[in-house]
């Protein structure tokens, strides 16, 4: 029988057959191959011995948080206490994409913002759907269709609204407010293992906070490659390769004088790659 894992706790895999559910044990073969089975995981198994048999071929995975097969990442970006981090955002953009996922950008908390305050936000999101990102707020209508047949993760510094906005959705899932459960950010996580929760019509993953994020696995090429608006025009630098830093006649430079890169992607690029 095929079916997905929902649910891992220790050694236990909860796999969802149909509306069936089965606590299944990982045969030792994948010990022996290095291979963990992952939530998210579409596998086979022997539903009479409650043994997973076979892992289906991943499109993607996430070593932190370990889940599998995700469709999207929506990072819960907040504009005001705390306030608007293009640093984060860019840095979860870049890893996300690196990873095969796609992005969605939720901002938060614009009701606490002045007319001026909003007005350069609205800029700053406008920006990043000129890019060729899905945008929203956390009040958009249109939010809550997005999740439909997917696996969501859920990205976001503490205190950015994740478990206000996941209730908004749907109150069906009464998460607590402060704590901090559905997240890659840092926080106060009451999460102690990985789970697919269903809702809003797909699964959303649930799974334990770690306290840093990083460019683990990425060289500085990679980190060039998925700043996704500099593909459009890397081809007109005169090398190849171009890093876009020290370079002459680059025209990601060239792009970032005349305001078409935005000023503080290209910092935050030259900062990532600093720390490669």
């Amino acid at each position: 029988m095929v079916g997905k894992i929902i649910k891992q706790i220790s050694n236990d895999y909860t796999v969802k057959v149909d509306n069936k559910l089965y606590v299944c044990k990982a045969r030792g073969k994948f010990r022996n191959i290095g291979v963990t089975p992952l939530v998210g995981d579409n596998v086979v198994i022997d539903e009479k011995n409650n043994y997973i048999l076979e892992i289906l071929d991943r499109k993607n995975e996430l070593d932190r948080p370990s889940v599998s097969n995700i469709d999207q990442v929506v990072i819960v970006t907040s504009v005001k206490i705390p306030d608007f981090s293009s640093n984060l955002l860019d840095k979860l953009l870049t890893i996300i994409e690196f990873n095969n996922i796609k992005p969605v950008i939720c901002f938060t908390k614009l009701d606490l913002l002045n007319e001026i305050e909003l007005e350069k936000i609205k800029e700053i999101m406008d920006y990043y759907r000129k890019i060729g990102y899905e945008v929203y707020s956390n009040t958009d209508s249109k939010l809550k269709d997005i999740f439909k047949d997917k696996i969501t993760v859920f990205a976001g510094q503490s205190g950015a609204g994740k478990s206000s906005l996941l209730n908004r959705l749907d109150n069906s899932l009464n998460l607590e407010i402060g704590e901090v459960s559905i997240s890659l950010g840092r926080g106060k996580h009451t999460t102690r293992h990985t789970e697919l929760i269903e809702a809003l019509d797909g699964y959303i993953a649930d799974t334990p906070g770690f306290s840093s994020i990083d460019f683990r696995g990425m060289e500085k090429s990679d980190i060039r490659d998925n700043f996704i608006e500099f593909n459009e025009y890397r081809d007109n630098c005169e090398y190849k390769d171009c890093m876009h830093i020290n370079e002459l006649k680059c025209a990601i430079k060239d792009k970032v004088n005349d305001n078409t890169i935005k000023l503080s992607r290209y910092e935050n690029y030259l900062k990532f790659v600093e720390k490669r």
